[in-house]
């Protein structure tokens, strides 16, 4: 189960990992770009993966994270992170996808 400020999600043990992925994928992303960008100047980066749209906006310094996830199977949720929340989250689901396989 994933969740944030007045939502929560549950999700499938693939979803999950697509999540964990897809989290590392836009936080490489956005450090490799973040020394280019200018102090007021903002990015938005987006990965999609299993029915997982995930994005990350903000600046160098500062990024917010959200996700949309449609199934074939008329099962869907979306949700979104704050920036205060968005980095120790994405550490944490970097930390799980690195365990090993997730199990349902």
């Amino acid at each position: 189960m994933v969740g944030g400020e007045g939502w929560a999600c549950e999700l499938r043990a693939a979803e999950l990992q697509a999540l964990c992925h897809g989290v590392t994928v836009l936080v490489r992303q956005h450090r490799a770009i973040a020394g280019q960008l200018m102090t007021e100047e903002s990015i938005t980066i987006s990965h999609e993966s299993c029915g997982l749209w995930l994005e990350l906006w903000g600046t160098a310094a500062s990024w917010s994270l959200r996700f949309l996830l449609e199934t074939d199977t008329d099962r869907g949720c979306e949700g979104a992170w704050s920036a205060q929340a968005s980095p120790q989250l994405a550490m944490a689901l970097q930390q799980l996808g690195n365990s090993g396989p997730l199990h349902p």
